[in-house]
């Protein structure tokens, strides 16, 4: 079937991953410590946030690339999209934190590191759970 559009529904009966739940929890999680950090000092609070947001925006971005075709018939579509979504998270992670670190002072570049990386674990362990919970029901 040339020219055939790739098949945008949910191929072959497999629903597509709730993933837009990991981002929420995320920003559930995050948005509440930083407030609760601004007690305390205002600087750690929003750079513990741009820290989060770097980790959160570029995987967002990826999710969108990589899950927004599904089924055999686009196979080709998907590896494509998932390499195109891997860049674009890269390249998004790299410009926040130059973009952070160049235009935000005062900064507290361990908070930062540390809302990045708190961010990144909760969306792997988000992922795993994601994926045991799919396996199992």
């Amino acid at each position: 079937m040339a020219g055939k559009a790739p098949d945008r529904g949910t191929g072959a009966g497999i629903p597509r991953p709730p993933i837009h739940r990991i981002t929420l929890a995320q920003l559930a999680i995050l948005v509440p410590a930083c407030l609760v950090l601004a007690v305390y000092d205002a600087v750690w609070a929003y750079s513990v946030g741009a820290g989060g947001l770097i980790a959160i925006v570029p995987q967002a971005w990826f999710a969108r690339m990589a899950f927004r075709n599904s089924g055999a018939r686009a196979a080709q579509a998907i590896a494509r999209a998932s390499y195109a979504g891997e860049v674009g998270k890269f390249l998004l992670s790299v410009a926040g934190f130059a973009v952070v670190f160049a235009t935000v002072r005062p900064i507290a570049g361990a908070a930062v590191f540390a809302g990045y990386l708190a961010m990144l674990a909760l969306q792997i362990t988000g992922s795993w759970l994601l994926l045991r919970q799919q396996s199992a029901g």
